[in-house]
């Protein structure tokens, strides 16, 4: 791991207007992000989770705070590279009609077939299938199509909301897989949005608690689920919070 963070965030916070006036739905969080590791960020419904990783690749917008990607402030650089630097895997995933192929050659094109297949097997996809369409896929199966367009960018870091949510437990665990094998192949950075401490645990790495839009609770992620040294932190874990 790099000593070094890819990404570093400092005092962010974004507001919006509600109908009961201003309320900071992510409130001064400051955390770096290394190659080569999980993160996973808990917290109970409305804490917030969803509206940070959207900040990370200027989906939105931060009200104030800084993002820095690999040393520089993330708005000197253009959207379009920043989204292509780190990535962003929605929770129900969009297919293009077409194959799996077609699906992960939009995202770069000119890739050879060869390329596509290795990408597609990356995602755990098995290389003979790269030609059928998506028409008949599964969701576990079109999440890692999506997975395996996403690598094609060459992210550097990989945002995922709640990418298995939809999934029954047989999908969840090939998700997973495929998750820590692309981190293994690639030292790339993941940053997973969860409302499940029992799969932070699975992927193992750090973990960020937020409650109420502020980090409550950080470090590696079996103390942070198993042993939370803040009052907020042991209410989540008693399920104390909703």
């Amino acid at each position: 791991m790099s000593s070094v963070p890819i990404l570093s965030i400092a005092n962010l916070s974004r507001i919006v207007l509600t109908d009961n006036g201003p309320k900071a739905i992510v409130n001064e969080v400051s955390s770096d992000f290394h190659t080569g590791r999980i993160y996973s960020i808990l917290g109970p419904s409305g804490a917030g989770k969803s509206s940070l990783l959207r900040l990370l690749n200027r989906l939105d917008e931060p009200t104030s705070g800084e993002v820095k990607f690999d040393g520089k402030d993330y708005r000197t650089l253009p959207p379009g590279k920043v989204r292509c630097s780190i990535g962003y895997l929605f929770q129900i995933p969009y297919l293009f009609p077409g194959t799996m192929s077609d699906n992960v050659r939009y995202a770069r094109p000119g890739m050879t077939d060869k390329e596509i297949c290795e990408l597609l097997t990356l995602a755990t996809i098995k290389s003979d299938r790269c030609h059928e369409s998506v028409d008949k896929l599964s969701v576990g199966e079109r999440q890692r199509v999506a997975l395996a367009r996403l690598l094609a960018t060459n992210p550097k870091v990989i945002l995922l909301d709640e990418p298995t949510s939809a999934l029954d437990p047989t999908y969840t665990e090939l998700i997973e897989k495929a998750i820590k094998h692309v981190v293994d192949v690639r030292s790339t950075c993941v940053i997973m949005v969860s409302h499940n401490p029992e799969q932070a645990l699975r992927m193992g790495g750090e973990c960020l608690l937020l409650v109420n839009g502020a980090i409550v609770e950080s470090g590696p992620v079996e103390r942070v689920v198993n042993d939370p040294s803040s009052e907020l932190g042991r209410k989540y874990k008693n399920r104390e919070l909703s």
